[in-house]
């Protein structure tokens, strides 16, 4: 997966297109990710005990990682991996400056 945990994303398509956020957790064998203000369901919470209320919790769902973009000095970036000595390393595909 090109995109890491800590990265700064732009969701590209679905309901929360054009928002930026920062990856809180990636799932690379599913190829979702967690973005913190992105793709936020209300889920109903029951009461536990006796005296505890029902409550309607925000709760932040992954996103596949196909629908954000890599945000690197405020525009969006295609990244590519190139090997350079015995390390790989994510390299931005138009400046060619590692990322």
């Amino acid at each position: 997966m090109k995109i890491k945990t800590n990265d700064n994303v732009l969701v590209i398509t679905g309901k929360d297109k054009g928002k930026k956020g920062k990856v809180v957790k990636t799932f690379p064998e599913t190829g979702k990710l967690i973005v913190e203000g992105v793709n936020i369901l209300k889920k109903r919470q029951r009461p536990t005990r006796a005296n505890t209320k029902g409550q309607t919790v925000d709760k932040t769902m992954p996103i596949d990682a196909s629908n954000v973009m890599l945000v690197e000095g405020g525009k969006r970036v295609r990244v590519t991996f190139k090997t350079i000595d015995g390390k790989k390393l994510r390299v931005s595909r138009k400046t060619g400056k590692e990322i």
